[in-house]
């Protein structure tokens, strides 16, 4: 017999016990016929109307006539058939989750254990296609896998000196994960079931590592240290891209957002830059590649771009001579070396030129010259764009004061190593626009600011002559 059947008729029999116990329907339809007479002319009688009417569910359920079997008998039999039908097909939809970068903070912190990254790295890398593994590398970490374990393979023999408790390469990937994602460390923490003053310590110890140890062999002035090779592939690069022989690469400054304020008010106010925002300035110059070959933290942000760079020690090799280039070549009877370009907020030095007039009411040579510079200058716009769309952490630093010039010095090393090995670029970070002043010629440097006076007018000349030539 069908199971079902058997728990329908169980469940009637148990309705009627507990109703009336002293019955039951399986006695009823046993009863004498006599009885069942009795029963049915008094239900059917006129004069039991009133009766009937307050009678209560007790009396009609221990009744022994065949109604209230019948009832409950066609009510069991629509309830069985009811519960027999299949489930609807409809659902409730489910609440949509908005998308987010990975690794999402709101995961399970499984999804971020060791044994979860290093299935990751070991087992299912080398199941999928170059491209496809390196895509999801880029989307949890920032770089593809090579250049992840490039990373790794020079900062193990370091993190292994700290007697840190986890694996170098599942340090190095929560590093990058907060670097290129911007979270914040109490975020990453409840990812990763740590305490948030681990994932800084972590972050610390890393961003510490690639800004001193790495910092010398990715980030080089060319033309030094057996780069010669390099500046040659410089100039002419540039050369090419604006037609200004021996530019060697491009400076500026950018304002790296702090988080929140140091806590002394007075303080404070050092570090409001003139865009309204507290920050720390980051000076860079680079090549034709968008690749930094130096990198400077040094001052707070309501430092102008003058003054940091006065107070940096690229300044102070190029003014002492430290930092001398060989490449000499005859402009007009000029002898000009290596040089660099800046905007208008930068001092006019033999070293560094910048634009006759920023608003184009020079000559035309002069003009000409102006534009010619700031197209070789639009290299390190990019580069700096690249570099903030790369390693969002530098939208909004959210690590300590004390440690946020390492940190900005470790995503230079970073977006070089990515630039390196031509890694996609993102989407770039729009800067505010220049508004600084010009800055004031110091009496040190009127001797630079001459000579520099007289070889970018030289240059100016040469290119209009060479170019109108044409």
């Amino acid at each position: 017999m069908d199971q079902s059947f058997l728990l329908m008729l169980s469940n009637l029999l148990h309705l009627q016990n507990s109703l009336d116990p002293t019955t039951s329907f399986l006695s009823s339809t046993l009863s004498s016929s006599t009885t069942s007479t009795t029963a049915s002319a008094a239900v059917s009688s006129p004069t039991s109307s009133s009766s009937s009417a307050n009678a209560s569910p007790t009396s009609l359920l221990s009744s022994s006539s065949a109604a209230p079997l019948l009832f409950f008998t066609i009510a069991s039999v629509l309830s069985f058939l009811a519960s027999s039908r299949p489930p609807s097909t409809k659902s409730k939809p489910k609440p949509k989750t908005p998308s987010s970068p990975p690794p999402n903070p709101s995961n399970a912190a499984s999804d971020f254990s060791v044994s979860a990254f290093r299935a990751l790295s070991t087992e299912h890398i080398w199941s999928l296609e170059a491209p496809l593994r390196d895509a999801q590398w880029r989307s949890l970490y920032g770089v593809s896998y090579p250049v992840f374990t490039t990373v790794v393979d020079k900062l193990k023999p370091h993190i292994a000196l700290s007697n840190l408790s986890l694996p170098s390469d599942y340090a190095v990937a929560m590093v990058l994960s907060r670097l290129s994602h911007g979270f914040s460390a109490k975020t990453l923490a409840a990812s990763y079931s740590l305490e948030p003053y681990l994932i800084s310590k972590i972050t610390n110890m890393v961003t510490r590592l690639l800004a001193t140890k790495l910092y010398r062999e990715f980030i080089r002035i060319p033309g030094t240290h057996g780069t010669r090779r390099r500046l040659i592939e410089n100039t002419q690069a540039f050369e090419e891209l604006t037609s200004l022989p021996n530019m060697c690469g491009a400076i500026d400054g950018s304002h790296i957002k702090l988080h929140s304020l140091p806590n002394d008010p007075n303080l404070a106010a050092n570090y409001k830059c003139r865009y309204g925002f507290p920050s720390v300035q980051l000076q860079v110059v680079a090549d034709h590649k968008k690749i930094f070959w130096d990198v400077c933290v040094k001052a707070p942000g309501a430092t102008d771009d003058t003054a940091h760079f006065r107070d940096s020690l690229l300044y102070n090799r190029l003014t002492s001579g430290d930092t001398m280039w060989d490449k000499v070549i005859n402009v007009r009877g000029h002898n000009v070396r290596p040089y660099i370009i800046g905007d208008w907020c930068y001092p006019l030095l033999p070293f560094l030129l910048t634009p006759f007039s920023p608003d184009g009411v020079g000559t035309p040579a002069q003009n000409l010259f102006d534009g010619m510079l700031m197209k070789g200058r639009s290299v390190v716009v990019d580069a700096i764009g690249l570099l903030k769309g790369r390693w969002k952490i530098l939208q909004d630093l959210n690590v300590g004061l004390n440690h946020a010039p390492q940190t900005i010095v470790a995503c230079c090393v970073l977006h070089n190593l990515c630039q390196i090995a031509r890694e996609p670029e993102p989407e770039l970070w729009k800067e505010p626009d220049e508004n600084g002043p010009q800055p004031r010629v110091l009496d040190g440097e009127k001797s630079f600011y001459y000579h520099g006076e007289s070889l970018r007018q030289a240059l100016a000349d040469d290119l209009h002559q060479r170019l109108s030539s044409r």
